[in-house]
């Protein structure tokens, strides 16, 4: 997926600072694809993830509603409450 040297430092410049903030590297990884290589759209991805795993939501059902939602927090929120 990287044509450049420069992209890729980039990844793994964006793939050190997730880390660092605490997530797991396979789901920085699993973020970092799903969100084409976005550091803020994973970093929110991860972070609602984390919240809502914290909450008791399954972590699969999450992902799922997260896509679906295009991570926008509330919507996310009732899409998990009604399942």
């Amino acid at each position: 997926p990287f044509c450049l040297p420069l992209q890729f430092l980039s990844y793994l410049g964006a793939c050190d600072r997730l880390l660092k903030q605490g997530y797991e590297e396979g789901q920085v990884e699993e973020a970092m694809e799903m969100f084409q290589y976005s550091e803020k759209k994973a970093a929110e991805f991860l972070h609602l993830l984390a919240q809502f795993n914290d909450m008791g939501f399954q972590q699969n059902e999450i992902k799922e509603v997260l896509l679906l939602c295009g991570n926008q927090r509330e919507r996310a929120l009732e899409e998990l409450v009604m399942k």
